[in-house]
């Protein structure tokens, strides 16, 4: 049998398998990958930017930053021709927001979209890509990696909605690791673990197959090594090209696989919650890794050398102390009095093949443990 079969249990046929055709046993497989040109070089952000600009033919550009990048964004996007400066961002995309921004568009006779900021910046330009066809340029302030997906998300009275559209790929993306230097460290490390959990959930997701667990293995190594050196020295370039790099990995490997129970479970929690995107996903991955992996172990012995240890959730635990990484749901204001309404929405929510069955019980276990900071069982 290939090193690289880690069948599960699932309740459809998984995107890969080992089959036995005629007698011939083989591997068995299919992935897509998303059309999308890439440009990383640090210190060049305004110059490629304008490339692509003039590339698209694109005459009356909507730029979207929220306000704390507005400054940011004026600089990087000064040789651009645009219509339209837009700074109303706000995380998880509220409808109203996104309907607010989807007129500008019109009323600025937009021809192009340019997000500079990270998750909640890109994914109200999907949002206004969704409903209008316009190709987007996104410019990432941070490692969250909206940029390198078909995903789209949108949060309409406590329930956040997400799907995916050819529609909302960005055409280009501008890596600029310089671009990075001025995120705080605590900002860096969430955003960096959150690329770290598309990377964990790439191993099991309902679409995962022998491709997305390469990328999702080489995008652990790279976050390993490159968010140490953020926190020790932030203002050093090749920990931030490490963790940009890693984050652009964990994020393909993501699109092709689709979201696994991490990403359900930080979805429900972000849209009833209103919590925070980055660090949801930076207090909730332990609690999954653990959860999964005795059900996964050749994901699991991947995990691990990834992470150059002996056990994945021993790598990942290592990797946090040395981080001193978001600890509890409750420190961001999760209520005690929120974990059963949102094991009960995460149970709708649960992915086909997740390696571990999840039960209200252990999922309600698993949600208390988050809330409040305790070790992964």
């Amino acid at each position: 049998m290939p090193a690289f079969d880690d069948r599960q249990p699932e309740t459809r046929p998984p995107a890969s398998s080992v089959v036995e055709r005629q007698g011939v046993k083989g591997v068995r497989f299919d992935h897509d990958t998303l059309a999308q040109r890439v440009r990383f070089a640090s210190a060049s952000a305004a110059e490629i930017l304008a490339d692509e600009i003039k590339e698209l033919g694109a005459a009356r550009v909507m730029v979207i930053a929220a306000e704390a990048e507005r400054e940011l964004a004026h600089r990087i996007a000064a040789q651009l021709p645009v219509a339209h400066w837009h700074h109303e961002v706000a995380m998880h995309v509220p409808v109203e927001v996104a309907e607010r921004a989807r007129e500008q568009a019109a009323a600025h006779r937009a021809d192009a979209l340019v997000c500079i900021g990270g998750g909640s910046t890109t994914g109200l330009a999907k949002a206004v890509a969704l409903t209008t066809g316009l190709p987007i340029v996104a410019v990432p302030t941070t490692y969250a990696g909206s940029e390198a997906t078909n995903v789209w998300g949108l949060t309409e009275h406590a329930r956040k909605t997400t799907g995916t559209d050819p529609r909302v790929l960005p055409r280009t993306i501008v890596y600029d690791a310089t671009l990075m230097l001025t995120l705080p460290v605590d900002l860096s490390v969430a955003s960096g673990l959150n690329a770290l959990a598309h990377c964990v959930d790439s191993m099991w997701a309902p679409r995962a197959d022998p491709i997305d667990r390469a990328l999702a293995g080489e995008g652990i190594r790279a976050l390993r090594i490159g968010l140490p050196l953020v926190a020790a020295e932030p203002d050093g370039l090749d920990g931030r090209e490490h963790a940009l790099y890693g984050a652009y990995l964990s994020a393909v490997a993501f699109a092709s696989a689709g979201s696994g129970l991490h990403h359900k479970i930080c979805h429900v929690l972000g849209g009833m919650f209103d919590l925070p995107h980055a660090q949801t996903h930076a207090v909730v991955l332990p609690h999954v890794l653990a959860f999964n992996a005795p059900a996964a172990p050749d994901a699991e012995r991947r995990i691990a050398a990834a992470f150059d240890a002996e056990s994945a959730t021993g790598g990942l635990a290592r990797l946090r102390t040395r981080l001193d990484a978001p600890r509890s749901l409750r420190d961001y204001g999760m209520p005690e009095s929120g974990i059963g309404p949102a094991a009960e929405a995460i149970l709708a929510a649960v992915p086909p093949g997740n390696p571990t069955p999840v039960t209200a019980d252990n999922i309600t276990g698993l949600l208390h443990a988050a809330w409040e900071g305790a070790e992964p069982r």
